[in-house]
């Protein structure tokens, strides 16, 4: 592949990763209580600690991929996120009923995107990043 092409390519994964993120961010700190509530109802473990490292991951560090700023680092911390978020708010292996469904679906959604969070890992933020304009990384 033409490396302008997968610089490109490279910069919308990085934006599509991260749009997800951005919106419900947005969310959870729009309505920081309603956050809150959800957790508790999942039986998220210290639920207001939860929603503030939910808001903090969903915000600051996926905005850090989606422009390519410690790309790699931010990354494998976004990995580890919707790891745990897949763990605690999709166990679909212990719901019942309608819910079953949407829940799988979600939990495997999850994985999905850590794949792409991995790859992004692996080749770096490529040459549309803040991560080489400062030359903190080789694209």
């Amino acid at each position: 592949m033409i490396s302008g092409i997968a610089d490109e390519l490279i910069l919308a994964a990085r934006l599509l990763l991260a749009t997800l993120f951005l919106i419900f961010g947005w969310r959870k700190l729009r309505d920081y209580s309603g956050t809150v509530s959800q957790l508790v109802q999942l039986g998220a473990p210290m639920p207001v600690l939860a929603a503030a490292v939910a808001i903090f991951m969903e915000l600051p560090v996926a905005f850090a991929v989606a422009v390519g700023a410690f790309a790699r680092p931010s990354a494998l911390l976004m990995f580890l996120y919707t790891l745990g978020t897949a763990l605690i708010g999709h166990r679909y292996w212990t719901v019942k009923g309608a819910d079953y469904v949407d829940s799988m679906d979600s939990f495997y959604k999850n994985l999905s995107i850590m794949g792409g969070f991995l790859l992004l890992y692996i080749t770096g933020p490529g040459k549309y990043s803040i991560d080489l304009l400062c030359g903190i990384a080789a694209p």
